[in-house]
């Protein structure tokens, strides 16, 4: 042992008594979003893009980036936000894609329309023909 965590060890155990000799993780660097930054950031993410005003049609690292620099002016790398999102309990899931001028209304006309089973796939049958 050097004598410098010598002279730091007992520099903590005449501040703190034997507690101050456990071993404590270290602060860290200090997050550059606020708690309450990073809760909107999480419900902007869950509320989804909006064509309109962000030009996308879902969020990827890089246009998370561009909007958390344009809204508090904090840079970050893309591969952090990445990191940032897993912290927030965000996936990387990927939605089925819809198109903008989808109307529900003739999704649901043509599944009430359209024919139970489909007779194109009738795998068991082929074999047994076979």
């Amino acid at each position: 042992m050097d004598r410098q965590t010598l002279r730091d060890w007992v520099h903590r155990f005449n501040a703190q008594g034997p507690d101050g000799l456990i071993d404590r993780k270290p602060p860290g660097v200090k997050p550059r979003l606020t708690a309450a930054q990073e809760a909107e950031l999480a419900r902007l993410i869950e509320e989804g893009p909006t064509v309109a005003a962000d030009g996308v049609v879902r969020w990827r690292c890089v246009d998370l980036q561009q909007v958390i620099l344009a809204r508090w002016e904090v840079s970050y790398h893309e591969r952090t936000i990445g990191k940032i999102l897993r912290r927030l309990e965000f996936r990387h899931l990927s939605v089925r894609p819809r198109h903008l001028d989808q109307d529900p209304a003739e999704i649901e006309a043509f599944k009430k329309t359209s024919p139970a089973g489909s007779t194109r796939s009738n795998r068991g049958s082929r074999r047994r023909h076979r």
